[in-house]
């Protein structure tokens, strides 16, 4: 690829990320500037943000090498994930799902000698991103986050608990999916080429990861205990009961789309299917996450293309650094690029020793909530819940400092243990 290319890629996901930290400069303009408040609103979208860039990078790369060299290297890039995270944001929205996530939660939390909102604040943000080693990580974030927007984000809460509740949930989700090996994005892409399998998982990273998961969880539950038990129970907003066969239905495509995550024509076919019960069926379904669902895949879909321009600076990088080195420039560098490309990157290099290896992806997993960008399911959850926030957005400096303990809970976990 032409070096000018490659450098002005760089600018341009450089540009990118100080965009990600500056919406809210455009939430501004658009009530300053009413003239283009359409355009400034569109900009002030954290799930624009990678997409408009990309688009901005594929324009250079036409008008620099030519139309059919851009769209080649369109037509290059994987957008499994953000197919996938669009299929499963919406079927695991969907009522029918709620409802199962919510009556374990409520079945669970009886057992414990703590008020019920506050056993369903600590489960939501422990039980549920553990699960995500089943169901995979967007699943459980569009879960966990929906659920939470129920229990605490629709009250009049304070804004401490708002984002340390969203900053434990992205930590949350981003190492509890390391129990197996096929729900993480950042396991996912190096599990078949280190052949690691569900034993190794459990045993190098599972059991730290699920302690990490309920220290976090613990200590922000026992944090906002008063302000969580003052909080009136959430209630179902459906008035249709669901069926056992209208569950058994949901629960076989939100399975089918999860064992067939690395295949579109099926995911999306069965996605298709959903879509197609949900309209003849609509006493059954709540309003479908499609717009969100759709904004998420955008933002996903252009850091695949932005990202993609990364690997001739991004490799060198990893190639010099120490296994200790690699554990702490992968938990820095996540906060700006994806995980689960610097799991790649690393998945690339001949002669790793097994040590370089866990700390590669320990860090990619450990710094997966500092940011939206940080990793793939951030995005759902940022979609799903900053509509509860001052202005409708969510300050990224206040993700990072709600994430900042949490994190270090995790790299305790992942170093000393």
């Amino acid at each position: 690829m032409n070096k000018t290319v490659e450098w002005i890629a760089l600018g341009l996901f450089a540009l990118a990320i100080v965009h990600t930290f500056s919406t809210k400069f455009f939430e501004r303009l658009a009530h300053e500037r009413p003239v283009h408040a359409g355009m400034w609103h569109l900009l002030g979208e954290v799930e624009v943000v990678f997409g408009f860039w990309a688009t901005v990078l594929v324009i250079v790369m036409a008008v620099l090498l030519g139309t059919k060299e851009a769209t080649g290297y369109v037509d290059s890039r994987d957008y499994t994930e953000p197919m996938f995270v669009f299929a499963i944001m919406v079927i695991a929205g969907s009522r029918a799902i709620l409802h199962l996530s919510r009556a374990m939660v409520t079945r669970t939390v009886a057992w414990l000698p703590v008020p019920r909102a506050v056993g369903l604040h600590f489960l939501t943000l422990s039980l549920v991103p553990l699960l995500g080693s089943l169901i995979t990580e967007p699943a459980a974030m569009t879960l966990a986050a929906l659920m939470l927007r129920d229990q605490v984000y629709r009250h009049p809460v304070s804004t401490k608990l708002k984002y340390v509740t969203l900053g434990v949930l992205f930590v949350n989700v981003s190492i509890g999916g390391t129990l197996t090996q096929f729900a993480a994005p950042p396991v996912l892409m190096v599990a078949d080429t280190w052949n690691w399998d569900l034993l190794h998982m459990l045993s190098n990273f599972g059991w730290k990861a699920t302690l990490a998961v309920i220290v976090n969880a613990s200590a922000a539950a026992f944090v906002f205990r008063r302000e969580l038990a003052a909080l009136p129970p959430a209630r179902e907003r459906s008035s249709k009961p669901m069926t056992g066969a209208v569950l058994a239905v949901h629960v076989l495509l939100l399975g089918g789309v999860v064992a067939f995550s690395h295949h579109p024509p099926v995911f999306l076919g069965l996605l298709l299917l959903f879509l197609g019960l949900a309209v003849a069926y609509p006493q059954f379904q709540d309003r479908l996450m499609l717009r969100e669902g759709l904004l998420v895949a955008f933002f996903l879909a252009g850091l695949v293309v932005l990202g993609g321009q990364q690997q001739w600076w991004l490799d060198p990088l990893l190639r010099r650094m120490s296994a200790d080195m690699v554990y702490f420039g992968a938990t820095g560098l996540t906060a700006f690029t994806d995980n689960a490309a610097l799991t790649y990157l690393a998945s690339l290099v001949e002669g790793l020793s097994d040590e370089f290896k866990y700390s590669v992806v320990a860090g990619a997993v450990t710094g997966g909530g500092l940011t939206v960008i940080a990793n793939a399911p951030n995005p759902a959850g940022f979609s799903i819940l900053r509509r509860h926030f001052d202005d409708e957005s969510i300050h990224p400096l206040g993700l990072l400092a709600a994430a900042l303990l949490p994190t270090l809970v995790a790299m305790l976990a992942f170093r000393l243990l």
